[in-house]
Protein backbone atom coordinates (compact mmCIF):
# COMPACT_ATOMS: atom_id res chain seq x y z
CA UNK A 1 0.00 0.00 0.00
CA UNK A 2 1.53 4.01 -1.07
CA UNK A 3 1.37 5.81 1.11
CA UNK A 4 -1.18 8.22 -0.82
CA UNK A 5 -3.66 5.49 -0.43
CA UNK A 6 -3.07 4.80 3.56
CA UNK A 7 -3.34 8.79 3.75
CA UNK A 8 -6.87 8.61 2.26
CA UNK A 9 -7.64 5.70 4.53
CA UNK A 10 -6.65 7.32 7.73
CA UNK A 11 -8.84 10.35 6.53
CA UNK A 12 -11.48 8.37 5.71
CA UNK A 13 -11.46 6.28 8.90
CA UNK A 14 -11.35 9.52 11.04
CA UNK A 15 -13.87 10.77 9.27
CA UNK A 16 -16.61 8.24 9.99
CA UNK A 17 -15.59 8.29 13.63
CA UNK A 18 -16.50 11.89 13.83
CA UNK A 19 -19.64 11.22 12.29
CA UNK A 20 -19.98 7.75 14.18
CA UNK A 21 -19.27 9.28 17.42
CA UNK A 22 -21.59 12.51 17.04
CA UNK A 23 -24.26 10.25 16.02
CA UNK A 24 -24.61 8.62 18.65
CA UNK A 25 -25.35 11.73 21.00
CA UNK A 26 -29.13 11.34 21.59
CA UNK A 27 -29.49 14.04 24.42
CA UNK A 28 -27.48 17.10 24.92
CA UNK A 29 -27.80 24.27 23.63
CA UNK A 30 -25.01 25.73 21.73
CA UNK A 31 -22.15 24.76 23.36
CA UNK A 32 -19.17 26.79 23.50
CA UNK A 33 -15.48 25.69 22.92
CA UNK A 34 -12.95 27.45 23.65
CA UNK A 35 -8.82 27.69 23.40
CA UNK A 36 -6.92 26.04 22.92
CA UNK A 37 -9.46 23.54 21.40
CA UNK A 38 -8.52 23.43 17.39
CA UNK A 39 -11.75 22.67 16.99
CA UNK A 40 -14.88 25.60 16.55
CA UNK A 41 -17.87 26.02 17.73
CA UNK A 42 -21.06 27.07 16.80
CA UNK A 43 -21.50 29.22 20.49
CA UNK A 44 -21.98 33.00 19.22
CA UNK A 45 -21.51 36.36 21.55
CA UNK A 46 -24.60 37.63 20.99
CA UNK A 47 -25.58 40.77 20.09
CA UNK A 48 -22.87 44.46 20.64
CA UNK A 49 -21.46 41.57 23.29
CA UNK A 50 -17.19 41.19 22.35
CA UNK A 51 -14.71 38.91 23.28
CA UNK A 52 -10.60 38.88 23.37
CA UNK A 53 -8.52 36.71 22.97
CA UNK A 54 -4.65 36.47 23.69
CA UNK A 55 -2.92 33.26 22.93
CA UNK A 56 0.87 31.96 22.43
CA UNK A 57 2.27 29.06 21.81
CA UNK A 58 5.98 27.44 20.92
CA UNK A 59 5.92 24.22 18.41
CA UNK A 60 9.18 22.17 18.09
CA UNK A 61 9.68 19.58 15.15
CA UNK A 62 12.93 17.37 14.55
CA UNK A 63 13.55 15.72 11.32
CA UNK A 64 16.25 14.32 9.24
CA UNK A 65 18.67 15.95 11.80
CA UNK A 66 16.79 19.75 10.97
CA UNK A 67 14.94 21.32 14.06
CA UNK A 68 12.76 23.61 13.31
CA UNK A 69 10.68 25.88 16.21
CA UNK A 70 7.71 28.01 16.05
CA UNK A 71 6.77 30.81 18.28
CA UNK A 72 3.80 32.63 18.21
CA UNK A 73 1.39 34.90 19.96
CA UNK A 74 -1.62 35.97 18.52
CA UNK A 75 -4.89 38.19 19.58
CA UNK A 76 -8.35 37.02 18.06
CA UNK A 77 -11.40 39.58 18.48
CA UNK A 78 -15.04 38.19 18.19
CA UNK A 79 -18.39 40.96 18.43
CA UNK A 80 -21.64 39.96 17.68
CA UNK A 81 -23.44 41.43 15.15
CA UNK A 82 -26.53 39.44 16.36
CA UNK A 83 -27.71 37.07 18.29
CA UNK A 84 -26.91 33.95 15.93
CA UNK A 85 -23.40 35.85 13.86
CA UNK A 86 -20.46 36.47 15.08
CA UNK A 87 -17.13 38.74 12.87
CA UNK A 88 -13.98 37.35 14.18
CA UNK A 89 -10.93 38.92 13.47
CA UNK A 90 -7.75 37.56 13.87
CA UNK A 91 -3.85 38.90 14.14
CA UNK A 92 -0.94 36.24 14.81
CA UNK A 93 2.50 37.12 15.25
CA UNK A 94 5.53 34.40 14.43
CA UNK A 95 8.86 33.67 15.41
CA UNK A 96 10.05 30.82 13.02
CA UNK A 97 14.07 29.12 13.73
CA UNK A 98 15.38 26.45 11.60
CA UNK A 99 18.65 24.47 12.59
CA UNK A 100 20.68 22.16 11.15
CA UNK A 101 24.17 20.77 11.97
CA UNK A 102 25.90 23.71 10.03
CA UNK A 103 23.65 27.23 10.44
CA UNK A 104 20.70 28.59 12.24
CA UNK A 105 18.15 30.72 10.48
CA UNK A 106 15.41 32.70 12.00
CA UNK A 107 12.83 35.25 10.78
CA UNK A 108 10.08 36.55 12.43
CA UNK A 109 6.94 39.18 12.17
CA UNK A 110 3.10 39.52 11.15
CA UNK A 111 1.63 36.30 9.43
CA UNK A 112 -1.87 36.58 7.45
CA UNK A 113 -4.30 38.17 9.12
CA UNK A 114 -7.90 36.29 9.08
CA UNK A 115 -11.34 37.40 8.82
CA UNK A 116 -14.56 35.15 9.31
CA UNK A 117 -17.98 35.42 10.00
CA UNK A 118 -20.01 32.35 12.31
CA UNK A 119 -23.80 32.14 11.41
CA UNK A 120 -25.53 29.61 13.90
CA UNK A 121 -28.46 28.91 11.62
CA UNK A 122 -30.22 25.86 13.05
CA UNK A 123 -31.08 25.07 17.11
CA UNK A 124 -33.09 22.41 18.35
CA UNK A 125 -32.61 19.73 21.53
CA UNK A 126 -29.59 21.32 22.77
CA UNK A 127 -27.96 20.03 18.92
CA UNK A 128 -26.76 23.25 16.88
CA UNK A 129 -25.18 23.78 13.51
CA UNK A 130 -23.23 26.51 12.17
CA UNK A 131 -21.29 27.86 8.64
CA UNK A 132 -17.78 30.07 9.12
CA UNK A 133 -16.67 31.17 6.06
CA UNK A 134 -13.16 33.04 6.25
CA UNK A 135 -10.68 35.25 4.63
CA UNK A 136 -6.73 35.61 4.82
CA UNK A 137 -5.27 38.69 3.83
CA UNK A 138 -1.61 38.48 2.80
CA UNK A 139 -0.06 41.00 5.55
CA UNK A 140 2.80 38.61 6.28
CA UNK A 141 5.94 38.43 4.36
CA UNK A 142 5.66 35.13 2.60
CA UNK A 143 9.62 35.05 1.49
CA UNK A 144 9.95 34.88 5.02
CA UNK A 145 7.82 32.02 5.08
CA UNK A 146 5.36 34.28 7.22
CA UNK A 147 2.52 33.90 4.71
CA UNK A 148 1.07 32.55 1.45
CA UNK A 149 1.84 35.66 -0.65
CA UNK A 150 -2.04 35.80 -1.70
CA UNK A 151 -5.63 36.03 -0.43
CA UNK A 152 -7.22 32.49 0.70
CA UNK A 153 -11.03 31.38 1.74
CA UNK A 154 -12.26 28.80 3.29
CA UNK A 155 -15.75 27.71 4.61
CA UNK A 156 -16.43 25.53 7.81
CA UNK A 157 -19.00 23.50 8.93
CA UNK A 158 -19.75 23.43 12.55
CA UNK A 159 -22.10 20.91 14.60
CA UNK A 160 -22.13 21.21 18.27
CA UNK A 161 -24.05 19.15 21.04
CA UNK A 162 -24.19 19.31 24.88
CA UNK A 163 -25.19 16.32 27.29
CA UNK A 164 -24.35 17.59 30.82
CA UNK A 165 -20.93 17.60 31.88
CA UNK A 166 -20.17 16.89 28.41
CA UNK A 167 -19.70 19.05 25.29
CA UNK A 168 -18.78 17.58 21.81
CA UNK A 169 -18.34 19.36 18.63
CA UNK A 170 -17.08 18.55 14.81
CA UNK A 171 -15.90 20.24 12.42
CA UNK A 172 -15.68 19.95 8.58
CA UNK A 173 -13.84 22.65 6.58
CA UNK A 174 -12.46 23.08 2.67
CA UNK A 175 -9.38 26.09 2.38
CA UNK A 176 -8.70 27.59 -1.10
CA UNK A 177 -4.86 27.75 -0.11
CA UNK A 178 -3.73 30.21 -2.89
CA UNK A 179 -0.07 30.46 -2.32
CA UNK A 180 3.27 31.23 -4.11
CA UNK A 181 4.82 28.38 -2.61
CA UNK A 182 3.64 25.51 -5.13
CA UNK A 183 1.60 24.55 -2.06
CA UNK A 184 -1.53 22.31 -2.56
CA UNK A 185 -4.10 24.49 -2.89
CA UNK A 186 -7.14 22.56 -2.08
CA UNK A 187 -7.47 21.73 1.24
CA UNK A 188 -9.54 19.75 3.31
CA UNK A 189 -9.96 19.75 7.41
CA UNK A 190 -12.18 17.33 10.13
CA UNK A 191 -11.93 17.37 13.60
CA UNK A 192 -13.62 16.53 16.47
CA UNK A 193 -13.21 18.01 19.99
CA UNK A 194 -14.99 17.40 23.61
CA UNK A 195 -14.88 18.99 27.00
CA UNK A 196 -16.00 17.92 30.07
CA UNK A 197 -16.84 20.36 32.90
CA UNK A 198 -14.54 18.81 36.18
CA UNK A 199 -15.73 21.74 38.48
CA UNK A 200 -18.16 25.02 38.39
CA UNK A 201 -14.79 26.63 37.21
CA UNK A 202 -12.44 23.86 35.49
CA UNK A 203 -12.77 21.95 32.37
CA UNK A 204 -10.79 19.12 30.96
CA UNK A 205 -10.66 19.53 27.12
CA UNK A 206 -9.83 16.90 24.10
CA UNK A 207 -8.93 17.21 20.29
CA UNK A 208 -8.41 14.94 17.49
CA UNK A 209 -7.95 16.68 13.82
CA UNK A 210 -6.59 15.81 10.44
CA UNK A 211 -6.13 17.95 7.27
CA UNK A 212 -4.49 17.63 3.72
CA UNK A 213 -1.06 18.00 3.46
CA UNK A 214 -0.65 21.35 1.92
CA UNK A 215 3.35 19.78 0.51
CA UNK A 216 2.39 18.36 -2.74
CA UNK A 217 5.16 16.29 -2.53
CA UNK A 218 3.71 14.11 0.66
CA UNK A 219 0.64 12.06 0.18
CA UNK A 220 0.52 11.94 4.43
CA UNK A 221 -1.94 13.86 6.05
CA UNK A 222 -0.68 15.90 9.66
CA UNK A 223 -3.04 14.32 12.15
CA UNK A 224 -2.76 15.85 15.90
CA UNK A 225 -4.12 14.96 19.04
CA UNK A 226 -4.35 17.57 21.72
CA UNK A 227 -5.32 18.08 25.58
CA UNK A 228 -5.78 20.64 27.82
CA UNK A 229 -7.41 22.77 30.50
CA UNK A 230 -9.87 25.90 30.81
CA UNK A 231 -10.14 27.95 34.09
CA UNK A 232 -12.70 30.39 34.79
CA UNK A 233 -11.66 33.23 36.82
CA UNK A 234 -14.48 35.06 36.58
CA UNK A 235 -17.53 35.41 34.03
CA UNK A 236 -15.18 37.73 32.15
CA UNK A 237 -11.71 36.11 32.35
CA UNK A 238 -10.82 32.62 31.12
CA UNK A 239 -7.00 30.81 31.61
CA UNK A 240 -6.42 28.08 29.43
CA UNK A 241 -3.10 25.78 28.49
CA UNK A 242 -2.73 22.93 26.43
CA UNK A 243 -0.57 20.46 24.52
CA UNK A 244 -0.87 19.51 20.74
CA UNK A 245 1.03 16.08 19.70
CA UNK A 246 1.98 14.88 16.27
CA UNK A 247 0.51 11.47 14.98
CA UNK A 248 2.60 11.46 12.15
CA UNK A 249 5.81 13.12 10.61
CA UNK A 250 4.54 15.82 8.73
CA UNK A 251 2.60 17.48 11.90
CA UNK A 252 4.66 18.99 13.99
CA UNK A 253 6.31 17.00 17.03
CA UNK A 254 4.64 19.47 20.15
CA UNK A 255 3.29 22.08 20.37
CA UNK A 256 2.79 23.82 23.61
CA UNK A 257 -0.42 26.64 24.39
CA UNK A 258 -1.78 28.97 26.53
CA UNK A 259 -4.08 31.76 26.50
CA UNK A 260 -6.50 34.77 28.38
CA UNK A 261 -10.08 35.23 26.65
CA UNK A 262 -11.38 38.44 28.71
CA UNK A 263 -15.58 38.76 27.64
CA UNK A 264 -17.06 42.04 27.57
Amino acid sequence: MNFLSRSTIVRRQLLLFSLGLFGILSCATAAFAAHPLITDDTGTMGTGKAQLELNGEYGHDKEDGVTSTTTEGGAMLSHGLSETVDLVVGLPYQHLRTKDAEAAVSENGFADTSVEVKWRFYEHDDLSLAIKPGLTLPTGDEEKGLGTGKATYSLNFITSKEMDPWAFHLNLGYIRNENTHQERKDVWQASLASSLALTEDLTAVANLGVESNPDTLSGTDPAFFLAGLVHALSEEFDLDCGIKYGLNDPETDYTILAGITWKF
